[in-house]
């Protein structure tokens, strides 16, 4: 019979690295991403006339450009923690860029970094997705230009130790 302790290690993930697993979380994430789209979009439009058939019809399209932009958002941090994290002296950096960004000054700029890159992917999905509609251009990119910045996966700053006290 074989006496080895059994050993249990502890695994915290950041709260951006979420949106890569399909979990139960997502019965909660896609339809509260669906909602602020569709009211920043239906605001967005103002007075338009028909602009609640045009958002039931092309919301659902926002919102997946919002995923696929909150994906290139994480990907770009889980980047920095495989290439910069793995460099000499860089443990704080990981460590900041995976619980606490505000814990470090580059690990918060590399956050604000990907904020930003989501944010910019949002507005050119959605400047597309709406300028390929019957909108107006410059109303197409209004709108666009509200869902990027009200949108942005802002809770990549959120310190991951707040869920793990």
């Amino acid at each position: 019979m074989d006496h080895r302790p059994i050993r249990t290690y502890n695994i915290l993930l950041p709260i951006w690295l979420l949106v890569w697993f399909p979990s139960w979380l997502w019965l909660i994430l896609v339809p509260a991403n669906y909602l602020v789209d569709r009211l920043v979009l239906s605001w967005s439009l103002g007075d338009m006339e028909g602009k609640g058939t045009f958002c039931r019809e092309n919301t659902w399209r926002v919102c997946v450009a919002g995923f696929i932009s909150d994906f290139a958002g994480s990907a770009l941090l889980l980047v920095a923690i495989v290439f910069l994290g793995s460099q000499p002296g860089a443990n704080e950096f990981a460590a900041a860029l995976t619980l606490n960004p505000f814990a470090n000054i580059f690990a918060l700029l590399v956050t604000l970094a990907a904020i930003a890159l989501a944010g910019f992917c949002i507005f050119r999905l959605d400047r597309w997705l709406l300028g390929s509609t019957s909108l107006d251009p410059e109303l197409a990119r209004k709108a666009a230009l509200r869902l990027a910045i009200i949108t942005a996966p802002y809770l990549f700053l959120v310190p991951a130790t707040l869920l793990y006290r």
